[in-house]
Order: C-alpha cells, then structure tokens, then sequence
C-alpha cells in the first residue's frame, strides 16, 4: 500500500446544511457530486460528505451521534500567523464553533473550530511548514 490518501468521509446530519457550510469557506462542491454523496476537491484530496446514518450503515457501526472527543481532527496548515485568526472568524460567520481562538503555541499559532456536524478542525501556522508552487505541502 502506497503512503497516500484519496478520500477523507465525513459522515454528516444534513447533506445539504453541510454543503452549504463548506461552500460558503470557499469549498465548493464538484460537480460530480450527486444528492446522496457530496465531493470537495481539495488539491489531491477529496472530502466527501455523506449521511452519517448511511456512513454509518457502510462500515457496520452504531449510528448513534456522539459528541465526544474523537481522537481525530482535520488540519488547515496556514501561510501566516495572521491568517490562523482570519480563517477562524470565516467559519465562525459560516456557524461554526470556536472551539480555541487563535493561540500562539511553542511552534507557531493555533485555533480549532467544530464544524456544524460537530467535526474538529485545527487551524494552524507553523514556520516549518513549506509548500510549493502548487500550494501543496512538502514534507
């Protein structure tokens, strides 16, 4: 298996609520996204948004709606400082939930922000983060 990945499902209460959330971030929806199944193309990388009853139902788990901590969060690696708290308050106008402010830490500055179906994002900026001409990270 090659160290990649091509999909990150996001199992979600409203497909279209959520839709709508992420496109009015800038993510907008492929157009080969369908009504059951929405795609988000993020540079190499799709996000896919789907009932989280039927994501559920896919890989054999309970369906209940847990609102605990997950152990897991999406991160959005910024090209500033300044833009850690820039893209916080763009989603916290989108609905989402502040979970940190823009903090600076020991290596640069974060903020975290839940997602309308409860999803952790982290925003962060780090100097050793570099990123090439095609804005994708290099590591």
């Amino acid at each position: 298996m090659r160290p990649r990945l091509n999909l990150i499902l996001l199992g979600v209460n409203d497909l279209a609520r959520a839709s709508a959330f992420y496109a009015a971030l800038g993510w907008p929806k492929a157009p080969s996204s369908h009504a059951g199944f929405v795609k988000i193309d993020l540079g190499g990388v799709v996000l896919g948004l789907l009932d989280r009853a039927a994501l559920a139902k896919d890989c054999l788990a309970p369906a209940q709606n847990h609102s605990g901590f997950a152990g897991f969060a999406l991160v959005y690696i910024a090209h500033s400082a300044a833009e850690v708290g820039t893209v916080l308050a763009a989603a916290a106008a989108c609905g989402a939930e502040i979970v940190k402010p823009a903090t600076t830490t020991a290596w640069g500055v974060a903020g975290y922000f839940r997602d309308l179906d409860g999803h952790l994002f982290e925003v962060c900026y780090e100097a050793g983060w570099v990123f090439d001409a095609a804005d994708h990270l290099v590591v």
